[in-house]
């Protein structure tokens, strides 16, 4: 009998540790583990997650069984890398901000303003450039990347209301672990507090920091609205995600397996990308609905968010690569 769909949802996953999520392989499939720190149904990470699993556990039935753990079930995002390594999961989709310390190309992703929008993000995957960071890190690491996960372009939400820089001239700023990022918060005369997703709602009821950035699917999937005064429309970062693996696991595949589930990871990648903006958009008309207020910029404050961040470019253009650079800006 075909198994059902394994998937360690919320609130039954919280009932059990990690080591007794819900189960329903069958006996002689392989157990896939795909862990990541998002919660909810709607939010374009989650959707492709269960949407891969869905395929593979059909497709490949009586081969691979992958089973979900969401919103840091199984492992948060400080863990998750780490336990890939040890071989304790095999999928993972962390925020492109995550491997500074394992490569510096990544950076070029969270160069503010790089990106007009994720149509322009996306063009950039598909050149030589974006292809070739899938496996920046397979030869010294042993990381692989299958894709990337667009979730959307990020937005500044902060205690109070932010039209120009200077608004948040003193405040703390929640940030990824990317060195991008925390110069980006500096260059408002900000100060930049790196921190695990999952504490983000509680830093901000509390006061530990004054605001973060984020796309709409995660300022609404996880409530950030109802602790901020309001967020502002700046488009300044994208946030996406890399769809990973470990050489060791793909290298102990049979090719026709192999082959199999990279094709299915391929499909579900252009797939999911080709739905975020719906869900976006959906996600920002949800916070409205639910009484959170969203600050729109004239052309003259969006120009003053532009100038205040351009010095973060020409900080990182050894790290990243100049032609890097230049390749993502003009794609």
């Amino acid at each position: 009998m075909m198994k059902k769909l394994s998937l360690a949802l919320s609130t039954i996953a919280l009932a059990f540790t990690a080591n007794t999520a819900l189960a329903n392989c069958d006996a002689g499939e392989r157990v896939v583990k795909f862990s990541h720190v998002t919660g909810g149904t709607t939010h374009p990470k989650v959707v492709a997650t269960n949407e891969l699993a869905k395929r593979v556990n059909t497709e490949m039935n009586g081969k691979l069984c992958v089973e979900v753990y969401p919103n840091s079930t199984l492992f948060g995002d400080s863990k998750e890398l780490e336990a890939l390594l040890l071989g304790d999961v095999q999928l993972l989709a962390p925020s492109l901000s995550k491997f500074g310390s394992y490569t510096e190309k990544f950076g070029v992703f969270d160069l503010p303003f790089i990106f007009k929008d994720m149509d322009h993000a996306i063009r950039f995957t598909n050149t030589a450039e974006g292809k070739d960071l899938l496996n920046a890190m397979k030869e010294d690491i042993g990381f692989v990347g299958l894709g990337y996960w667009m979730s959307g372009m990020k937005y500044f939400s902060a205690k109070k209301p932010l039209l120009v820089p200077s608004d948040a001239s003193g405040m703390k700023f929640r940030v990824q672990t990317s060195d991008v990022a925390k110069q980006m918060i500096a260059a408002m005369d900000a100060s930049p507090q790196a921190m695990a997703f999952s504490e983000v709602y509680g830093a901000l009821q509390t006061g530990v920091v004054d605001g973060q950035e984020n796309t709409w699917s995660n300022i609404y999937t996880k409530k950030f609205y109802e602790v901020q005064d309001s967020t502002t429309e700046t488009s300044h970062q994208l946030l996406a995600y890399l769809f990973m693996t470990s050489s060791e696991f793909l290298d102990s595949l049979s090719d026709e397996d192999r082959a199999q589930f990279l094709a299915i990871a391929d499909d579900v990648t252009q797939k999911a990308n080709l739905n975020v903006k719906a869900a976006e958009a959906n996600n920002r008309a949800n916070i409205l609905k639910a009484g959170g207020k969203i600050n729109t910029l004239s052309p003259a404050q969006r120009q003053e968010w532009v100038d205040a961040m351009a010095p973060v470019w020409k900080q990182f253009e050894r790290s990243i690569g100049k032609d890097l650079i230049k390749a993502a800006a003009s794609s």
